[in-house]
């Protein structure tokens, strides 16, 4: 199992709409590409020296395999769709892999 980890950071002034954004459009729409089984978007509790609020968003799939077919086909249209946002917030991501779930 791989997750694809997204971690954003927001500024506060945009943050109440990127959140709704998130949560009732950008998740449900990377779910519905059928690449990832489920998504677990957490808050960030320690406070960032640049201010903004940090959230991290754990997509699970499959294999390596299935994400990057999620990069040649679907990457660049998501990340896109983030343009009303642009400029208010930084975002890095990670890739893990599952090495035990108890």
């Amino acid at each position: 199992m791989i997750i694809y980890n997204v971690t954003i950071n927001i500024e506060e002034t945009i943050h109440d709409s990127w959140l709704d954004w998130m949560k009732n459009e950008h998740i449900p729409e990377m779910l519905a590409l059928g690449k990832f089984s489920k998504a677990l978007m957490t808050k960030v509790l320690i406070e960032e020296d640049m201010g903004g609020v940090t959230y991290s968003v754990q997509y699970t799939t499959d294999s390596m395999e299935t994400l990057q077919k999620y990069y040649d086909t679907d990457a660049e249209l998501m990340r896109g769709k983030s343009k009303q946002f642009e400029g208010k917030f930084v975002a890095f991501r990670t890739e893990l892999q599952v090495v035990s779930e108890h």
